[in-house]
This record gives C-alpha cells, sequence and structure tokens, in this order.
C-alpha cells in the first residue's frame, strides 16, 4: 500500500519535491492556499526570467549564508542537473553574458510553470487549490481546511515573507513557534538600501544607475551596477551584500559600504590618469580620461572638499573606495526574499522538524540567505529534491 505524502505549499521546492518522489511509493498531494499554485515563481520572472547561475560549484556554494547547512542539497542536485531536468519536460535554456542561466528566447514565465505543472500531471500529483493550513491536531496530524489529514508524511513548503501580493505572507511563523518550533523573525533581504542623499543631489539623479561598479561591505566585494533611488540604493551591486549590511545594522543602527567607481584599474594607474592627463580641469578628466558618470562625479563632488578635491592622490584614493553610509532597508513586503523562518537548528540535515517526526520543511521557510542571479530558485529546487531522494530512500 502507498504512503501518503501531503505537501503543504504551492511553489518551486514543493514542485521539485513532488517531481522527483516515486510515485510507485507515495501518494503526493500538493494542499496550496491561492486559487493556482506558483504565483511568486511568476512574478520573479516579470524582470527577466532567471532560473539559476551557471558558476562551478565551489564558488556557488560560497553564495549561501547558511553555514554550508544546504552545502549536500546543493551538490545532490546543481545547477547543471536543474537545466537537464528542465530540458526534460522541454525547457530549453541558455547561459547568459552574466552567466545567469535563462530560458531560451521566447519561452515566457507561465510557460515554464505550465510544463512543470504537466509533469505533475503526468506523475498523477494531485494539486488542491484553496486549501489552507491552520496547525496541527492533537495527534500531531496537519489541519487544512479545518479538516485533519491523515499522511504518512508532511512537507512544509510555505514560502518567506516578501511580496504578499502573491500570498508569501510568512504568517505561518507563529503557528510554528506556538508549537515549540524554533524560528527567526523574517528580515528583509536583497532590498533597497536606504541612503540620505542630498536634496540637490537626488534632485538631479534620482533613477540613474552606477553602471560598471562594485561595492563592499565587511571585506565582502560584489560587482555589478546600481540605481539611485529617493529612498536609497538598489540593484545586484548591492543585493549581494545583504548580509553584511544587515549585520552592521543591528550592531551599528547604520552600515558603512564602500564603492570602487573603477574596479577594472588599479589605485595606481587611477592615480597616473588623474596626474599624467592632458586636460587641466580635474572634472573634465573625471569624464573624459576616466570616463565617470555625471552622478559618480557629483557624488565626489558631494562628499569631499574642494581641497580634497582638487588633491589628485586623495581623489583617487577616493574614486576606488567611495564611502557611503546606509541607515536602513526597504520594507519586507518591498524585499526581493526574507531571511529568518524556521531556525536550521530546528530540522534535521535531511530538513525533518526535531519535534516533529516524519514532518519537514523545505525551500524559502527555512533561515538561509543567497543573492539574486539564479541562486535563490536554485536553493529552493535543491531542497526538494534532496528531500525526495532521502524520503524514496527511506520508504
Amino acid at each position: 500500500m502507498k504512503k501518503q505524502i501531503a505537501i503543504i505549499g504551492g511553489g518551486p521546492s514543493s514542485f521539485l519535491l513532488a517531481s522527483f518522489l516515486d510515485t510507485e511509493k507515495f501518494d503526493v498531494t500538493i494542499y496550496e492556499k491561492n486559487k493556482t499554485a506558483g504565483r511568486k515563481f511568476l512574478v520573479a520572472g516579470k524582470g527577466g526570467f532567471n532560473l539559476t547561475h551557471s558558476e562551478s560549484i565551489e564558488p556557488f556554494l560560497g553564495r549561501y549564508t547558511s553555514n554550508h547547512f544546504l552545502d549536500n542539497a546543493l551538490q545532490h542536485f546543481n545547477n547543471t542537473e536543474f537545466r537537464t531536468w528542465l530540458q526534460s519536460i522541454g525547457i530549453s535554456t541558455y547561459v547568459g553574458s552574466s552567466k545567469r542561466v535563462f530560458p531560451t528566447d521566447g519561452i515566457k514565465p507561465i510557460e515554464v510553470l505550465n510544463a512543470v505543472l504537466a509533469h505533475l500531471k503526468e506523475k498523477c500529483v494531485s494539486i488542491k487549490y484553496e486549501h489552507v493550513f491552520t496547525g496541527w491536531d492533537a495527534e500531531n496530524f496537519p489541519i487544512v481546511n479545518n479538516n485533519v489529514l491523515q499522511t504518512d508524511y508532511t512537507v512544509f513548503s510555505l514560502g518567506g515573507a516578501s511580496w504578499k501580493v502573491t500570498g508569501s505572507s510568512g504568517s505561518w511563523i507563529d503557528t510554528f513557534s506556538k508549537k515549540g518550533i524554533t524560528t527567526k523573525p523574517f528580515k528583509a533581504s536583497n532590498c533597497s538600501y536606504e541612503v540620505a542623499w542630498g536634496s540637490h543631489f537626488i534632485k538631479i539623479h534620482e533613477g540613474t544607475p552606477l553602471k560598471n561598479i562594485a561595492i563592499s561591505c565587511n571585506d565582502v566585494l560584489q560587482k555589478g551596477e546600481a540605481v539611485i533611488t529617493t529612498f536609497g540604493l538598489e540593484g545586484n551591486a548591492i543585493y549581494g551584500l545583504s548580509p553584511q549590511i544587515r549585520k552592521q545594522l543591528a550592531t551599528n543602527k547604520k552600515a558603512t559600504i564602500y564603492i570602487d567607481f573603477k574596479p577594472t584599474l588599479t589605485l595606481e594607474l587611477v592615480y597616473s590618469k588623474l596626474t599624467n592627463s592632458s586636460f587641466k580641469n580635474t572634472t573634465q578628466i573625471l569624464k573624459k580620461e576616466l570616463k565617470l558618470s555625471l552622478p559618480q562625479v557629483d557624488l565626489l563632488k558631494c562628499y569631499l572638499s574642494k581641497d580634497s578635491y582638487l588633491n589628485k592622490r586623495e581623489l583617487a584614493n577616493t574614486i576606488k573606495k567611495f564611502p557611503l553610509e546606509v541607515i536602513g532597508t526597504a520594507t519586507i513586503d518591498e524585499a526581493i526574499s526574507t531571511v529568518g523562518g524556521i531556525d536550521l537548528k530546528a530540522v534535521s540535515e535531511n530538513f525533518e522538524l526535531l519535534n516533529l517526526p516524519n514532518q519537514f520543511c523545505i525551500g524559502e521557510m527555512l533561515d538561509w540567505d543567497a543573492p539574486t542571479g539564479g541562486y535563490l530558485l536554485q536553493g529552493c529546487v535543491s531542497t526538494g529534491v534532496f528531500l525526495a531522494t532521502y524520503l524514496n530512500s527511506s520508504s
């Protein structure tokens, strides 16, 4: 007789879990509270549907801040295997210039989702919509729509707390906390960071990108670009520093990041260009010789005194290490992702809740972090496949 598996929550981690479970051994049902599944999956695809990243496994693992907790899952089902699986269900992919992986041109996010759902249907996985988890009964069976589910295994894939419009509110955390499961408060990650720009500067440069820069915080470096907004700064060059910025904000209520406006040039080469230029005017040297953009030049002017701006050595140092104070983060609902949720100490290496045998948590509801660029989605799908392999072998 087949064993019953209830997967609560319909997102990438639950889809891949269900896809890799052996349906000769299990009857698999996904319970989704929305009218449709994968809403956050579709929203994430609006800005360019980044599925994973193509870099090799060693640096790939280093992108995750979970004290290596996810290493086994990420190595078990890596970025290459994810692409191979997508190809098997009819979704071809390609590696972009940024080494990020996308669906082949012309394939829309809804087509990817439909291919996944069609695959689950072929495997006889049942999906029940508008089914809401509210807690457990006296025997620790999950309650969904006021009905007790008599399951052999329960897997929670309830997501983080960002993008409430998709149903990903993180409201489940109180239910788990009251059950005695250790949780951590949700915090915004991969979000806009607050900077107190001068009124004149932001009036001119709001919405302007800082391209081809590198930003560092606590000796961690992130290359890319960032956009100047009324609120502060956002973009991939700062998203990847979320753990370091959060740590400083928690300790000091402010954080200092350093922008390298010319990461491809050494400090000495920048200094040489400043001192040996045929242009006499410093601003002209910055624009013509060093190819700095107008907002970069204006930032230097705002930060440096007139004497420092005209001092070539001091100017070179600041171009390579421009200090900027961060005073806050965007709200959780404005963030791309969140950290917090189920404390990793509350689950086993196989994601089983230590005080609820045969019940598991996967995906974003666990307390781990990763930058944008395909790492978040890969982390989710890898936890799903890893758990499927464990359940298949242990049943």
